[in-house]
Formats: C-alpha cells, sequence, structure tokens
C-alpha cells in the first residue's frame, strides 16, 4: 500500500522564535490513489469496491474468450488505496474475522489500517458497478478574477461501445456549444455543437456509429451545469478519452471548485461507475498568479546556441498590477535573490538573463500592488543538458537503466522540460516512457540497447486472433466482425507499448545526437511476434500514437545528402559542390525490428540526418511508417539495408478510427531495401494527400524503387517526384536494380472498419478465380501523380537483403518486373457465377487512376523477354494482392498501364541491354494519354513500338523508335 505523508509546520512567532509545537499522529485514514479503478468510493467507515464484468484480450487471451470479471480482489484493494500516514499493518479480515490475504472481496469483509496511534476499521462492499475512470485538471489551481481556460481529461474505468458520460460542473464554470470544446478518444478537438457533425472517419456500410457522439448541457439550480456526452464508442483505448477545454472562464471567488464526472457502459453489461474517489477533481481558486511556467523552444531542427542555457523564458495570464518582479532560488527555494528579468506585465511575459550554466533555478513572481499581491507558482529550469548518470545510471554493459531514465525523464518533465544528456557509456533499456518537453540527447560516445522484457502489448476491447492467420485471397478473417479495427492492419501496428521508446498524446519530443540506439537483437521483426515468449514481443523502436511535435535525427546540417556509388557510402554535399564524406553528425540506428518508428496519428514530425545499419544489418524491417501523420518532413536519410520500406506514409484503422495524411515533404533518401524506397500504403484506410518527394537513390529494392497504391478506399492524391518542392532538385534521382522502378496500383481490399466481404468464382482473361470481393466498400482513387528526372538501369530485384554480398549481379533468377500503372476493375456480372449481387457505395465499378505524367524519365531494362510475353495479360489486383509480384509477366518491357485516364509521358526514353520480344509501352483501357519527346526500342519481330487495347484518345508527336537495339535505324514515328 502506497502512503501520502502530511507534514504541518507551525511556527510560532512571539517577539523570539520558539520550538514547534508538536502535532499528534492521527489516526490512519484510507485515501483512493490516483490510478484507483476498482474503488467506487470512500464514505465514513465503508470501502465500496467495484464487482463487474468487461471484454479484455491480452494477445494470449484466446478468441471469444475475452469476458472477464471486474470483481475487486484483495490485491487491488490494497495496491489501489494510499493512507493519510504511514501504517504499520493493512489487514483484510473475512466475515468470520480469519485473515484473508488474496481472492476477492466480499460482503462481510473488513480492512483494518494500524499504526502507533491505534486502528481504523472499514466495512467493505462491492457494488455492480463499471470500474471507476480518472479525472485530472491540466491546471488544479488558477488564478481569481482573470479568465482562465480549464482543461480536464477523463478515462473511463473501461472499454464499451455506445457509452455515456456525464460531468458535473459548479457555479461559476459556464459550458456552453459554442465555448467548450470536446476531444474523443483522440479524434481532434470540435466545439460540442459540432460534435455531432464531426467525422467519424473513412468506414464500410457496417460500422454502426454515423457520428462521434452527442452533447446535452443541463443546468442545475445551483448555477452549476451537467454536460451529458452519448453514443460515444469506447472501444478503442488511446489515452484520455475525453479532453475537455472551457475558455475565458472568470471565477471572483477564491477557494475549491468540485468537478466530478461518470460513464455508463453498455456492453457486456450496462454499469455505471460512481462519480466519486478518482472521478473527481477539485479546481483551486487563488488571487496570486497560479499560472507562471516555463515557454520551452520547439524550433526544429534542435540547435545549440551558447545563450540558449543562460536565459529563460515565462508566460501567465495577464492580471492586473503596476509592478511584478522575478525571483530566483537555486538552493531549493531555502534562499530567494531578485533576477535579472526583463517583464512584459501587459502581456504576461518575461525574458530572464545571466543564469549560469548547468544549474537547477527555481523562479517566481511577485506581485507588489492590487489584488493579486502576492507571490506566484514556482516554475523551473535546468540550464544545460542534464547528464542521466545524475540519476544514478552507470552507462555500464550490464546494468538494467529502464527505471533510473524514467525517472529522469519525468523530472524533467516535472520542472517544465528539458534536455537529457546520455554521455559516454551504454544504457540498457526495456522501454522508456518519453514525456511532453524532454529532449534525449545521445551523445557521440553513448550507445542506448535494448533489452529483453519491454512493456507488454495493451489489452484490448477486441481480439486480433482472426488477422494473425494472414491475409489470402480467401481469407475472411479480417472481415469476420466488422467492428473490430485490430483485424484491418498488420499486428505490429495496433500493439504500441511494446517498443523501446514509447510516447502517447505527448507534445514536444525530440530524440537527437550522434551516438547510437540499437534493439541488440532483442527488437523482433516477424509478424507472429505475439507467438513468442512475453518478453520478446517488442518490435519497434520508437512508438508514438498522438502526438505532436516530435523530432527525431541526428546533429541537423543545411547540406543535402548523396551517394558516392564508387566508394558505397553517403557524402553531404558542401555549400561549395564539394562531397564531405563526414558523418559523425549522423544518429546512428540498428536493429530496430518491424518498425525504426511507427507514428500513428502524429502531426507536425521532422525526421533527419540517420544512418540505419552502418555495422549491422540483422533484425530490421521498416524503417519509418507515418500511420495517419500529417505535417511530416523527412530529409538525409541513409540506409545500408533493410528488410521492409524506407518511408512509408499511410492510414490504418488502429486508433479505432481512420485519420487522413496530409503534407509530406521528403528530400534525400538513400537505401537498399527488400521492398519498397519509399512507399505510399499498402494501408490507405483514409486519404493521403499532397506529398513532395525530392532527390531519391534506389540502391536495391526487392519490390518497387516508388510505389504507390491504395487498397483500403482511400483517395490518394498530388504526388509529386522532383519537382523541388522541397527544395533544390541539386542531383539527378537514380534508381539501380529495383524489381519494378515505378508500381501504382488500385487494389480493393478494403481492409476498414465496417468493410464486408463475400467470396466469389468468376472469369477474367480466360482464367477462373475464386476469391473475395469487398462489398461495401468504394473502390479508392488515384490522381494526379508527377515524376520527374529520375535514370533508372538494372532493372531486376538486387537488393542486397540476405544475400550475403553488397549486391549480386543479374544472373536471370531475379525478379524482375515493368514499372506499372494499373487501377481496378470488378468482374462484370455476367462473369461472375450467379451474378454479382452488389453495388459499390458510389456506384463505381471501375477505380481509374487519373492524370499522371512522367517527365525526363529513362528507363533500361534488362531485356531478354520472348516475343510471347506480348500476350500476357496480368490479372486484377484483388484482397490480399497488391504487390507487383501480383501481376506476373506484363507485356511491355517499359511502361504497362490499365484503367488510366489521363497519361502524359514527355522528355523520357525506354530501352532494354538485352534483346525484348515486348513492346516499350502497352496501353490497356487508357482513356487518353499524350507522349512527346518519347525515345524507345521497337522489337523485332513486332509492328508496333505502342500497344493499345480498349484505349481511346491516345496521341502522341516527335517520338523516335530505333529497331530492336538502341541507336539502330532510328524511325520518327507520324504524329497522331
Amino acid at each position: 500500500m502506497k502512503h501520502i505523508f502530511i507534514l504541518f509546520l507551525v511556527h510560532i512567532v512571539t517577539g523570539a522564535a520558539k520550538a514547534p509545537a508538536a502535532v499528534p499522529l492521527p489516526l490512519p485514514r484510507a485515501l483512493a490513489g490516483p490510478a484507483s479503478p476498482h474503488i467506487a468510493s470512500i464514505l465514513g467507515d465503508t470501502i465500496k469496491v467495484v464487482t463487474g464484468s468487461t471484454f479484455a484480450y491480452t494477445t494470449d487471451t484466446k478468441a471469444g474468450e475475452g469476458l472477464v470479471s471486474t470483481a475487486t480482489t484483495v490485491a487491488h484493494l490494497l495496491a489501489e488505496l494510499q493512507t493519510n500516514v504511514a501504517v504499520l499493518s493493512s489487514q483484510v479480515t473475512a466475515a468470520d474475522g480469519k485473515p484473508k490475504a488474496a481472492g476477492v472481496i466480499l460482503a462481510g469483509d473488513r480492512l483494518t489500517l494500524t499504526n502507533a496511534r491505534g486502528s481504523t476499521t472499514y466495512y467493505l462492499l462491492p457494488e455492480q458497478r463499471a470500474l471507476t475512470g480518472r479525472l485530472e485538471l491540466l491546471r488544479p489551481t488558477i488564478t481569481a478574477q482573470v479568465k482562465n481556460t480549464i482543461t480536464l481529461q477523463y478515462t473511463a474505468g473501461q472499454r464499451s461501445p455506445d457509452a455515456t458520460i456525464t460531468l458535473h460542473f459548479p457555479a461559476g464554470i459556464t459550458i456552453t456549444p459554442e465555448n467548450t470544446t470536446v476531444n474523443v478518444t483522440g479524434r481532434g478537438a470540435v466545439l460540442l455543437r459540432d460534435l455531432p457533425k464531426q467525422s467519424i472517419g473513412r468506414t464500410g456500410t457496417r460500422y454502426s456509429y454515423t457520428r462521434v457522439g452527442e452533447a446535452m448541457i443541463d443546468k442545475a439550480a445551483d448555477g452549476g451545469a451537467t454536460l451529458t456526452l452519448r453514443h460515444l464508442d469506447l472501444r478503442p483505448a488511446n489515452g484520455p478519452d475525453l479532453v475537455l477545454t472551457i475558455p475565458d472562464v472568470t471565477l471572483t471567488a477564491t477557494g475549491r471548485y468540485f468537478i466530478s464526472a461518470a460513464c455508463t457502459t453498455s456492453q457486456p453489461a450496462v454499469l455505471a461507475s460512481s462519480g466519486l474517489a478518482g472521478e473527481t477533481a477539485d479546481l483551486w481558486v487563488t488571487k496570486t498568479i497560479a499560472d507562471f511556467k516555463k515557454v520551452m523552444v520547439k524550433d526544429k531542427p534542435y540547435h545549440e546556441l551558447r545563450r540558449d542555457y543562460t536565459q529563460a523564458h515565462f508566460r501567465w495570464t495577464p492580471v492586473a498590477a503596476g509592478r511584478i518582479t522575478m525571483e530566483y532560488s537555486t538552493d531549493s527555494g531555502r534562499h530567494w535573490s531578485a533576477a535579472k528579468a526583463s517583464i512584459d506585465v501587459e502581456h504576461g511575459a518575461a525574458a530572464v538573463t545571466g543564469l549560469r550554466r548547468d544549474k537547477l533555478y527555481h523562479f517566481r513572481l511577485l506581485v507588489k500592488d492590487g489584488v493579486h499581491r502576492g507571490g506566484s507558482n514556482i516554475a523551473s529550469d535546468y540550464t544545460g543538458m542534464l547528464d542521466i548518470r545524475k540519476f544514478g545510471v552507470q552507462g555500464n554493459d550490464t546494468t538494467d537503466h529502464t527505471a533510473a531514465i524514467n525517472e529522469a525523464v519525468r523530472f524533467m518533465h516535472n520542472i517544465g522540460g528539458g534536455t537529457l544528456l546520455f554521455s559516454e557509456g551504454t544504457y540498457n533499456v526495456r522501454t522508456v516512457h518519453l514525456q511532453s518537453n524532454v529532449y534525449l540527447y545521445i551523445g557521440k560516445q553513448a550507445v542506448i540497447r535494448a533489452l529483453k522484457g519491454a512493456d507488454a502489448p495493451e489489452t484490448t476491447w477486441f481480439s486480433d486472433q482472426a488477422y494473425r492467420s494472414g491475409l489470402s485471397p480467401t481469407d475472411r478473417g479480417p472481415y469476420e466482425d466488422p467492428e473490430n479495427y485490430l483485424t484491418k492492419q498488420d499486428v505490429g501496428h495496433h500493439y504500441f507499448h511494446n517498443a523501446m521508446f514509447f510516447g502517447e498524446r505527448l507534445d514536444n519530443v525530440k530524440i537527437i545526437g550522434n551516438g547510437l540506439i540499437t534493439g541488440n537483437g532483442n527488437l523482433v521483426t516477424s509478424d507472429k511476434v505475439m507467438n513468442n515468449p512475453p518478453d520478446k514481443r517488442a518490435d519497434k523502436m520508437f512508438s508514438l500514437k498522438l502526438c505532436t511535435n516530435v523530432e527525431i535525427g541526428g546533429i541537423h546540417r543545411d547540406n543535402d545528402l548523396w551517394y558516392d556509388s564508387a566508394k558505397d557510402v553517403p557524402y553531404y554535399m558542401d555549400k561549395d559542390g564539394q562531397p564531405s564524406y563526414d558523418d559523425s553528425n549522423m544518429l546512428q540506428i540498428d536493429r530496430a525490428g518491424h518498425f525504426v518508428l511507427l507514428a500513428t496519428g502524429t502531426d507536425t514530425l521532422f525526421v533527419h540526418d540517420t544512418y540505419f545499419g552502418k555495422m549491422n544489418q540483422t533484425s530490421v524491417r521498416d524503417i519509418y511508417d507515418f500511420m495517419g501523420c500529417n505535417q511530416v518532413t523527412v530529409q538525409n536519410i541513409y540506409s545500408r539495408v533493410s528488410s521492409d520500406d524506407i518511408v512509408k506514409p499511410g492510414s490504418d484503422c488502429s486508433l479505432g478510427f481512420t485519420r487522413p495524411a496530409r503534407h509530406y515533404r521528403v528530400r534525400n533518401v538513400i537505401g537498399d531495401t527488400n521492398c519498397n524506397l519509399f512507399q505510399i500504403g499498402s494501408e490507405t484506410a483514409d486519404d493521403i494527400t499532397d506529398i513532395c518527394v525530392d532527390n531519391i537513390y534506389v540502391l536495391g529494392a526487392n519490390k518497387a524503387g516508388f510505389s504507390i497504391s491504395t487498397n483500403d478506399g482511400g483517395h490518394v492524391k498530388d504526388i509529386h517526384l522532383n519537382c523541388g518542392h522541397t527544395g533544390p532538385v541539386n542531383q539527378r534521382s537514380r534508381m539501380m536494380r529495383t524489381t519494378a522502378p515505378f508500381f501504382i496500383s488500385i487494389s480493393n481490399r478494403g481492409r476498414v472498419i465496417g468493410a464486408t466481404v463475400g467470396q466469389y468464382t468468376f472469369a477474367e482473361e480466360g482464367r477462373k478465380r475464386t476469391e473475395l470481393l469487398v462489398q461495401n466498400v468504394s473502390i479508392g482513387q488515384v490522381e494526379n501523380i508527377v515524376i520527374n528526372s529520375i535514370d533508372i538501369s538494372e532493372v531486376y530485384g538486387g537488393s542486397s537483403f540476405s544475400n550475403g554480398v553488397r549486391w549480386k549481379p543479374f544472373d536471370g533468377s531475379q525478379h524482375r518486373a515493368t514499372s506499372v500503372i494499373a487501377g481496378y476493375a470488378l468482374p462484370a456480372a455476367a462473369a461472375v457465377e450467379g451474378g454479382l449481387d452488389f453495388t459499390l457505395p458510389d456506384g463505381r465499378h471501375t477505380g481509374y487512376i487519373r492524370h499522371v505524367a512522367f517527365n525526363d524519365v529513362h528507363i533500361t531494362d534488362k531485356g531478354g523477354r520472348p516475343l510471347a510475353d506480348t500476350a500476357q495479360r496480368p490479372p486484377e489486383l484483388g484482397v490480399g494482392q497488391y504487390n507487383v509480384s501480383n501481376l506476373r509477366i506484363q507485356p511491355a518491357y517499359g511502361l504497362w498501364a490499365r484503367h488510366v485516364e489521363g497519361l502524359s509521358i514527355s522528355e523520357s526514353s525506354f530501352r532494354y541491354e538485352q534483346p525484348d520480344g515486348r513492346y516499350a509501352l502497352f496501353l490497356d483501357d487508357v482513356q487518353g494519354a499524350v507522349l512527346s519527346g518519347v525515345k524507345t526500342i521497337r522489337a523485332a519481330g513486332i509492328s508496333e513500338w505502342l500497344r493499345s487495347i480498349r484505349s481511346s484518345g491516345v496521341r502522341w508527336n516527335n517520338v523516335v523508335f530505333y529497331q530492336d537495339a538502341w541507336g539502330k535505324s532510328p524511325v520518327t514515328a507520324g504524329s497522331r
């Protein structure tokens, strides 16, 4: 049992100081702890405890066995209670008076707390209730007679669909639909009046919600108010279930204001929480300034200037005062001195200068006159990087440093933020819990190393077992429960806690430096991770969920990173255009498991100057995965080799809802991968727009160098390669050893909440197919794709991943494919056995890729395919089929396009190394194409350099084709 020690210090001053009066020891008294879900209430001599049920699946719970009891046990009770003073013993006894060390609390049980003064006994009474939630005020103390913003966070004690939350406010706090915002489960803040209109995200038609919720306000006779929020889907757990913000609150009377909340569940039973214990919050109002705080600099990139640690900035809500001064203390408040401060009374701002480095300062304001006269709350600042060793961390090879590092992170957060320094040494961690405004700086000789035993994957309302069986074209698992969001993406995407570094609902986090962070073989890559022993289920290095303002990278250099093919190393291009091979500024990362970074619902990210796999290339899969993230900048990234995508924007259902992804600026990405260097998708449950990529160098990619796909109904548009939107295009992009240079596609996999499927047998291009078709999710859209200025050669799957050699030369055994633009069409009703018994929501039968432009693109294929391959007709991309390998062999060596509206190719060339019997370009159901300034080869044995079927509006001018070999007998194709 935890204890709170209350120290009463009484000074009696009567001319001369006297010794403090003795304070009698009080009897022990039980209090609900900060996290006490099983404590319903403590009133008088009775403690009411919770009994009920809920659904709670761990990763080991078998499907269908997640219904669990929430009855309070002895262990729950003793862990969740605190006491007002230290106790000698805490004893639970049964109704017969016998000690009870374990088991469920029953009516008639008692709790006795004993200290030196005596004992206090409580009757224990189980009550059918929902687990008690937690209500918190972000600012528990505010200033009287000024406008304040009150922000509350409420987290329900248990998950439930169709939940109701009520909050009770005292007189003086005015709640209206127009002045109060609410953020439900991380979906984003909206005014109460707009909650019914807030988007529920992209869903299929079998999702039972059409709105996020409804809000109703009832006024009380005493001037207070009750806010009721109904029809909330609280099955997802994303930190606080409600964040309620009330601006412009002016309270004139000082003292305590009581706020409470409660939740009513609908499943598996209708249960109401108590609205007491942890579901209460005290708002204190004081006449003095109560919101004096340090202002953290959120600039990106991270930088250090000499003045950064000799000055500090502060803010507070302005008050009516003629004169305000500031004091500081460097001895924890024992002595105070006047600070050298510039104070703006009118705007509530101050800057302090002349601070000494590497000191912990405490500051306070002194208001000299007016109703707010007196001292403010205390704000703190550490003037330097605080070395992690000051928390007892030794930096040796053998110690588990997790607890001490997390203590340091909490300390830095509690003093308002700052930078923790990992100086020379080795630091072993399981899971580091990141905090807002805390920066981690990894020094040059520092190594942070993962241990086994990271935090367990979180408990969830749903089971994900139905998805773990895989996703073949006939696997119904992901669609069995349309509302189970855990089955709509790979297992690695919807568990977040099992990571080396974890953060949820944080703001302003930086992980910076030029040391090494390694998974050390303890972060795993497999989709079957949950089959491992519990201490081997961590599969992420950095896991960020619904955060803002994040930076991860090395010491920033304002130079472009590029690649020296002769030395097989990256280099920076100096301002004078000369290469600099000094990469000592780069953050090194290796052996990161399934993800180096899984950022989900996280906005304003900057990742940069990072070297992956410099010394070790094992145990690595995806590098940067951004799911439903916005305002993302990626710059100066080198990956020696990885087994999955290097940069991947997408949008999935792992939050319990979908979120669009917008505005990415990606620059100078170089790497070798077993998958795609750059990939939009495959998770495309919501829209992905405004993606600009400049300067890529693909060293190898066993799927595609540059891949754009929509599979789950999302709208992908405005994707640009080498258009200069991130800055000057200083180098021509290169692409080598890729199975397919470009793969732009649509499938109708439909992995979204509310999706349903049916199994159908149909004929397609003379082939019989039996597979699932998604019935109620509209086909996704891809449009406005611009690809400029890139040279492509060695078109084969030549990544060095798992090869044993850096790059194996082409020998005919490697996979290879043509650049592909492939929309998607459902089978014709007449081709389906028994007919097609559904129509998609928007009525479209074919998903066309619209407006694709290739400018100054030059592809040299390996060639060597026979003339017979011109008869190949690749299949449509269905459920579980969204890779270039699913398209088998294409009938063209340069570009194959199907279901496209608006294709433009200008000043580009397509050639091969060895004679190839296929067409240069093959257009199938292409409506509107313009080719200008194109050079290519017409193979021997065919009469056309371009083959077009089921197409219209295909025009060209200034096209030159050579006869069977580049440069041989050029022919200018007539304009058309």
